[in-house]
C-alpha cells in the first residue's frame, strides 16, 4: 500500500483489479483511502484526490463531530450497551465465580470483593463474546442458504480498525467484539458483508450488487452502525 499527502491529509492508496477509482472516508477519525485501477499511476491518483479535497474535508468533519463514549471504569451507575440498548451498570460483590446478567434496564456484574478494573473489563468482554457466539450462527446459517456458500469458521476478536474481516482461502470470518453493543441489524449487516467476500473478493460493483440482493436495507444499517456512539479507543469500517 502506498500513501500520498495533501497538506495535513494522509491518503492510503491501494491498486486493485477494478475498472473505476473508489474514494472512501472512514469513521471515526476520517481515515482516507483510494482504491485505484492498476493502470492509474500515483500522480494521476493525486490529481483525482485534489479534485475531491472539499468532499474529503466535509466528511472528515462529520466524523470528528460524532459523540464518543467516555472510557469505562466498570463501576456502579455507568452506562453500558448491549444490542443497541443502554443499560445502567451495577456491581454486586459475592464470594462465587463471576457472572453478568441483565435485569430489566440494569446490567449486573457479580464479582468477588476487590476485583480490579482490568478483571472487570475481562469479565464483561467475555460475556459480550459469548452473546455474539450465540447470535451470529443464526445469521450465518440463514445466508449460507441464500448465497449457496459455506463458512468454515467464525471468530470474535478485538479489532481497532474495522468491524470485521474475511479470510477467503480459509473461509473464516472475524468479527469485532464491539458489535455486541450494536443493534442486531448492524451485526447482521457485517456478517452479510464478510460472507459476500466469499463470492467477490473486492469492494466493486459486483460486490455491491450481491449485498443489495441479499440485504436490501444494508445502507441503512451501515449508516446506523456508524452513527452510534464510538468508543474512546475508536475503530472504523
Amino acid at each position: 500500500m502506498q500513501q500520498i499527502m495533501l497538506g495535513d491529509i494522509c491518503i492510503d492508496v491501494v491498486h486493485k483489479d477494478i475498472k473505476n477509482v473508489h474514494l472512501s472516508v472512514y469513521p471515526p477519525t476520517g481515515r482516507v483511502r483510494i482504491s485505484a485501477p492498476h493502470r492509474m499511476n500515483l500522480e494521476t491518483v493525486r490529481i483525482f484526490a485534489i479534485s475531491k479535497l472539499g468532499w474529503i474535508r466535509k466528511h472528515q468533519g462529520k466524523f470528528l463531530e460524532q459523540e464518543r463514549e467516555a472510557p469505562r471504569e466498570y463501576i456502579n451507575r455507568e452506562s453500558h450497551y448491549y444490542l443497541g440498548e443502554r443499560f445502567l451498570f451495577k456491581v454486586i460483590e459475592h464470594n462465587a465465580s463471576p457472572k453478568v446478567a441483565i435485569k430489566h434496564e440494569t446490567l449486573e456484574m457479580y464479582i468477588r470483593p476487590n476485583t480490579g478494573l482490568e478483571k472487570r473489563k475481562e469479565i464483561l468482554d467475555g460475556w459480550y463474546r459469548q452473546r455474539l457466539k450465540e447470535i451470529v450462527p443464526g445469521f450465518i446459517a440463514q445466508y449460507e442458504k441464500m448465497m449457496q456458500i459455506e463458512v468454515a469458521e467464525f471468530a470474535i476478536k478485538k479489532m481497532k480498525t474495522r468491524w470485521g474481516s474475511c479470510n477467503i482461502k480459509a473461509k473464516r470470518i472475524w468479527l469485532n467484539l464491539e458489535l455486541a453493543k450494536k443493534p442486531k441489524e448492524c451485526i447482521e449487516y457485517i456478517v452479510v458483508h464478510e460472507m459476500t467476500h466469499l463470492l467477490e473478493r473486492h469492494h466493486n460493483e459486483k460486490f455491491t450488487a450481491y449485498v443489495d440482493k441479499f440485504l436490501p436495507k444494508w445502507r441503512f444499517y451501515k449508516k446506523e452502525l456508524n452513527r452510534r456512539l464510538l468508543r474512546h479507543e475508536n475503530w472504523s469500517y
